[in-house]
């Protein structure tokens, strides 16, 4: 059972805790927290007549509209179902356990006055993996992740929909399955759920794994691709990195020299005095994009590990302070960042592809021994030509925009939620193409039979063709590239 609460969370424990759905429960620090933060609000409202955002004013907007005291429970219900006006794909489970558990932590420093029982519903939904449905737009990543969260919540009180044993069914049957009362919620509890970023930085936690993953793919791809081109190693060449040492540049020539150690097959001398930027200058593209992601890790694990609700609640200076902390810029802006360096990746895997089917260096044309009664991989590249460009598409900054909205309460808003969606496509789009690379390099590898490559390289050789043969014949591409997508997630 791992401890929840206001202790830092490091990306490699989110990761464990989501993918392996670990059981999660409140820190007693959390709980405190929690306890300290309500009662706070609590005294402030029972012995005050001062406006508090939300609490006891309307929303947007609204926030000047007074509201009484025996509405304000009311109030929170009507602001859950008001702003439940979500629509759209279906966010997948990976991103809405992670919305669950980093509502969680987000709560648990107690700056948001939300009682004990709330949070721990919301833990009990993600321990036993009842999963609200959340459509996927709706989201102007300004005042919150608004709609999102509020459909996230929903099924707190027994609205809404979830996933549950692979069904979807009405909330209020889940929650008396298991026996939980529909909770009821009390002054700004509803409103805490709803604002914060955690639907935006869901995604960005879930994008930066993967995109971490998929550089080390990457690296393999232009390995094999070292090898099956018969490129020069110099551009390798610690000695040159020294000299212009970006931090991903050296980490990227080092990996591939790892890949390539003790290889027969780059002993042999190479014709060619220089070869294609797209083998040439990978260091310099592979490490551009290493460094784009250590600085989009950098802004998840300050928002994982922060309270993005408003107003928040500070019981130890007796202050209640209306701010701007939703405001999700700094996760549009990575998540922009993490779209356009991902889809580099991608760009320059597809130019690889492209040489190693153009007939060259000793290689049969769309590696295939009879070209022309069989078209070989000629295809494979057409698809990651379509794919690369559907990334250059996907690239247009969501950042860039705003829409003024709330009557011009809310005049800036960040867009974070529509880079997320957008960015978790360019990750899906990078993973085919690097597939499709590393189905196409591991093809024109055979052609440089009987001589050998690392053992690293032969032992994954071996275990990928024992899923997917080399290409004798034509047959349908598609069926291969699924193996290969679905072999190369445990492959490294």
């Amino acid at each position: 059972m791992y401890l929840i609460g206001p202790e830092p969370l490091d990306l490699n424990t989110l990761e464990d805790l989501v993918r392996h759905r670990r059981p999660l429960t409140l820190s007693e620090e959390g709980r405190h927290r929690l306890r300290a933060s309500y009662e706070h609000l609590k005294r402030k409202l029972a012995n005050s007549d001062a406006r508090y955002y939300g609490v006891n004013t309307g929303f947007g907007a609204l926030c000047d509209v007074r509201i009484s005291d025996e509405d304000i429970a009311r109030l929170q219900m009507n602001l859950l179902l008001s702003h439940a006006a979500g629509m759209g794909n279906v966010v997948p489970p990976d991103i809405v356990r992670l919305m669950l558990l980093l509502k969680v932590k987000s709560l648990s420093y107690g700056h948001s006055a939300v009682r004990p029982e709330v949070t721990e519903r919301l833990l009990d939904f993600f321990n036993c993996d009842i999963l609200p449905v959340v459509p996927e737009q709706g989201s102007l990543g300004a005042s919150g992740d608004l709609a999102p969260l509020a459909h996230l919540s929903l099924p707190l009180a027994g609205l809404g929909e979830v996933w549950w044993q692979g069904v979807r069914q009405p909330a209020s049957a889940v929650l008396a399955q298991q026996g939980w009362a529909p909770l009821r919620f009390e002054a700004k509890e509803a409103l805490a759920l709803l604002n914060g970023t955690q639907f935006s930085t869901a995604y960005a936690v879930w994008c930066l794994l993967e995109g971490r993953r998929l550089l080390e793919l990457a690296d393999l791809n232009a390995a094999l691709g070292y090898e099956a081109f018969m490129c020069q190693h110099a551009p390798l060449d610690e000695r040159l990195h020294r000299i212009r040492p970006h931090a991903g540049q050296r980490i990227v020539a080092d990996n591939i020299r790892r890949w390539l150690e003790g290889s027969p097959l780059a002993a042999i001398p190479r014709e060619h005095v220089q070869d294609p930027y797209s083998f040439r200058c990978v260091p310099q593209v592979h490490g551009a994009s290493r460094d784009a992601l250590q600085y989009v890790g950098q802004v998840v694990l300050t928002e994982i590990n922060s309270v993005t609700d408003n107003p928040n609640v500070f019981p130890d200076s007796d202050a209640i302070l209306s701010g701007g902390n939703f405001h999700a810029q700094p996760v549009a802006l990575a998540l922009d960042f993490l779209a356009l360096s991902l889809a580099e990746i991608g760009s320059i895997a597809e130019r690889r592809i492209f040489q190693l089917l153009s007939g060259q260096r000793g290689l049969p044309l769309f590696l295939t021994a009879q070209p022309g009664l069989h078209s070989g991989l000629m295809i494979a590249q057409y698809t990651a030509a379509a794919i690369a460009s559907q990334n250059k598409t996907l690239c247009m900054p969501a950042s860039a925009d705003s829409i003024v909205s709330s009557n011009g309460q809310e005049d800036h808003v960040s867009m974070a939620a529509n880079a997320g969606v957008k960015a978790m496509q360019v990750v899906q789009n990078t993973e085919r193409l690097l597939a499709i690379e590393f189905m196409v390099a591991l093809q024109a590898l055979d052609f440089r039979r009987p001589a050998r490559s690392s053992e690293r390289i032969e032992v994954l050789r071996t275990r990928y063709r024992a899923i997917v043969p080399h290409l004798d014949e034509d047959r349908i591409l598609s069926t291969d590239m699924a193996q290969t997508v679905d072999f190369l997630k445990t492959a490294l």
